[in-house]
């Protein structure tokens, strides 16, 4: 059986959060697809299906009118421009609508009299025709498919019954106003997948590569790593790399959102997507385009809205039962009073008809999704990327925090601070040794050994070491000139049996042995971030009750930056399975709430995933970190965490304002409608007053902070 796969596709000719919603649900019951998601503030759909070939046909059979365009073939017109054409169009249209409709209003009591009624109806339909002729259409279609609780059929059905009991203002008003209403809403939308459009805009589109015939203009994609490019001042890094020549100063805002700019020099890293200021640097690539960090950015940001949080799930699926029940409640108040008390059919017909007006869901299934899609676009901004609506959801709900220490409220910029020996060995030699295993190893801490041997003026022959092996979360193992060494913690040397005397030091420690004897230790330094005090009083401003550390580090460094950033509690000399199980305690602890934890490192990449939400320091951070995790902070700063937090509650208030907004007049509305106190014109500013105010509400997602 083939495989299913996942693919995007641009949405063209989707104008109905509803019609989104019902397109959504049918292909996810269609045979050979395992999953399909519609973003309707971004246009995309995320589908997931065996035979991608027949998604159009399906598509066509549910929506005749939308068109699906891979996102890698994406073409002119862009959706603005198509959507500033539209409005304009649309607009004009309804401007002859609305001056036929005054001159009706002008006339209506003259044009009541009997000699003139086929013109008042002609004049009527002239007004109505042109605004609602597309309802119609797409009304037409909903009922041929067999589907009869679409918006369009309910504001046909409601318009010309109007019509037929002569309320003809009121129809012309309701076709109208829902229509302006409509269109409003569209450009609101619009301008959020603008938002979105400029922030993917970042993406660079060509490299200046040097090559032996000088430079050449090449798109980015065909660059190779350890291949040299030329950034001029003014130019997008188009991919990560590190500077060989020049300095100059580089702005990361479109990845980081820290508007200061960053000094870079020969031996500095840079990210593609930021922009070079001043002067041209020359830069040795790294990364493939596929795998820099721009790329990254825009796929994270494009496919969050596949992973909706359960607000919007229960909204579309209140929406599927909400409609259905406010037709057939108007059907019953339009029968039941007429053939049970003999009162009057054209009154109860005229409320029925109040009721299909507000029956439409819109409020609710464009203002939730766009709440979200309008934080997760703030958050991206900003720097911090949020893989889907559900996790900004539970990010909101965070209680507790728990940190990894080095790296994350380190600054892991180690310094040798002393060489200790025992069992007759020299500092030179130790150093030696250290370095030996250390030679193949990319940890902080192996690191500034190497520095420490190299400023000491230690050279080693790299062909002597043999067997390197990392022990995750312990040490390493190698072999160098035909003696085994290990350079580990405190807990590898109790694992492996190595008597020592040297358990509770002030600082990080890494333990060498040689052929099983002990041989000394050495003392590296870290400091605190400078932000990091800052951060955990923000945090709890946030209102996050309880501040956790968990670390592989000894007892005694772990104290004293547990003491220094007064965190609640902290757990030392941890393996990364012990992670886990120390942060499963904590997340079964009564009112630990949501838990996040916080790392950077490859070693986090389980407890990451355990977490309630995984949070990766993607400044810095590895890749399987950010891989993992829930949540990127593009910064090495745990500051950003706080204003993740911010930003991911002040969404969650602006989408439970318009639930209670939207729910609340629409309640009101269906109270007053069925006993008669709201006619169809306060039914119609109910309904896209309503939706207006949700939309343009959720658009303040776009800059929430607080």
């Amino acid at each position: 059986m083939q495989a299913a796969t996942m693919k995007r596709y641009q949405v063209r000719n989707l104008d109905c959060a509803a019609c989104a919603a019902k397109l959504e649900n049918n292909l996810k019951k269609m045979d050979g697809v395992d999953d399909a998601v519609i973003d309707f503030a971004g246009l995309t759909l995320h589908i997931q299906a065996r035979d991608m070939d027949r998604i159009q046909e399906m598509v066509r059979r549910i929506e005749p009118e939308v068109e699906l365009i891979p996102i890698a073939e994406r073409a002119a017109p862009a959706p603005q421009a198509m959507d500033r054409y539209r409005f304009k169009r649309e607009m004009g249209v309804l401007g002859v609508s609305l001056l036929l409709f005054v001159v009706h209003l002008f006339f209506e009591e003259r044009l009541h009299a009997a000699a003139w009624f086929g013109w008042e109806y002609l004049l009527v339909l002239a007004a109505y025709l042109p605004a609602g002729w597309n309802v119609w259409a797409a009304a037409f279609r909903t009922v041929r498919r067999g589907d009869f609780f679409d918006e369009n059929v309910l504001m046909t059905i409601a318009t010309v019954g109007a019509l037929a009991i002569h309320a003809l203002s009121e129809a012309v008003a309701v076709m109208l106003f829902y229509k302006v209403g409509e269109l409003i809403q569209e450009r609101a939308v619009a301008r959020s997948r603008r938002s979105v459009g400029a922030l993917l805009n970042a993406r660079p589109q060509r490299a200046t590569v040097q090559g032996l015939n000088g430079l050449e203009v090449v798109p980015p994609e065909k660059v190779a790593v350890g291949q040299t490019i030329v950034v001029r001042p003014g130019d997008k890094i188009p991919l990560d790399g590190t500077v060989l020549g020049g300095q100059s100063q580089v702005d990361a805002s479109p990845l980081t959102g820290e508007s200061r700019p960053q000094s870079v020099r020969p031996g500095d890293s840079v990210l593609a997507g930021a922009i070079n200021l001043h002067a041209a640097l020359t830069v040795r690539v790294t990364r493939l385009f596929r795998d820099s960090s721009i790329v990254k950015i825009l796929d994270l940001v494009q496919n969050a809205a596949a992973r909706k949080a359960r607000t919007e799930r229960l909204i579309t699926t209140f929406a599927r039962y909400y409609t259905p029940a406010v037709v057939l409640a108007a059907a019953l108040i339009a029968l039941v009073p007429p053939l049970t008390m003999g009162t009057d059919l054209r009154t109860w017909i005229y409320r029925a008809l109040v009721l299909l007006v507000i029956s439409c869901p819109c409020a609710l299934v464009v203002s939730v999704p766009l709440g979200y899609f309008g934080g997760i676009g703030r958050a991206s901004r900003r720097g911090i990327l949020v893989k889907g609506a559900n996790f900004l959801d539970a990010l909101a709900q965070v209680k507790t925090v728990v940190f990894d220490k080095t790296g994350t409220l380190t600054q892991g910029v180690f310094e040798v601070e002393q060489v200790v020996t025992a069992n007759g060995y020299n500092a030179e030699q130790l150093l030696a040794f250290a370095a030996a295993a250390e030679w193949h190893s990319n940890h902080p801490i192996g690191a500034s050994i190497m520095r420490a041997f190299v400023q000491a003026g230690g050279k080693l022959d790299a062909g002597a070491i043999s067997d390197h092996v990392v022990l995750a979360g312990r040490g390493v193992r190698a072999k160098w000139n035909g003696q085994e060494i290990v350079v580990g913690n405190d807990a590898l040397l109790h694992q492996e049996g190595i008597v020592h005397d040297v358990c509770n030091v002030e600082g990080t420690v890494a333990h060498v042995t040689v052929d099983g004897k002990y041989a000394g230790h050495i003392l590296i330094g870290d400091r605190l971030k400078p932000e990091a005090a800052q951060a955990m009083n923000d945090l709890r401003g946030q209102g996050v009750e309880r501040l956790v550390m968990l670390t592989g580090d000894n007892r005694c460094a772990a104290e004293q930056v547990a003491g220094s950033l007064h965190l609640d509690h902290f757990e030392a000399g941890l393996l990364p399975e012990d992670k886990v199980l120390h942060l499963e305690r904590i997340m079964r602890a009564a009112g630990a709430g949501k838990v996040a934890f916080v790392g950077d490192g490859i070693n986090d990449a389980p407890v990451l995933a355990r977490a309630d939400v995984g949070v990766a320091m993607g400044g810095l951070g590895s890749d399987a970190a950010i891989e993992t995790a829930d949540v990127v902070l593009m910064t090495d700063s745990p500051a950003k965490l706080s204003e993740a937090i911010a930003i991911a509650r002040g969404t969650r208030r602006i989408v439970w304002q318009n639930i209670v907004l939207a729910l609340g007049v629409k309640a009101v509305f269906v109270v007053l409608g069925a006993f008669g106190v709201a006619g169809m014109w306060e039914a119609v500013f109910a309904d896209m007053g309503t939706a207006l105010l949700a939309v343009l509400n959720a658009t303040r997602s776009w800059g929430v902070a607080s």
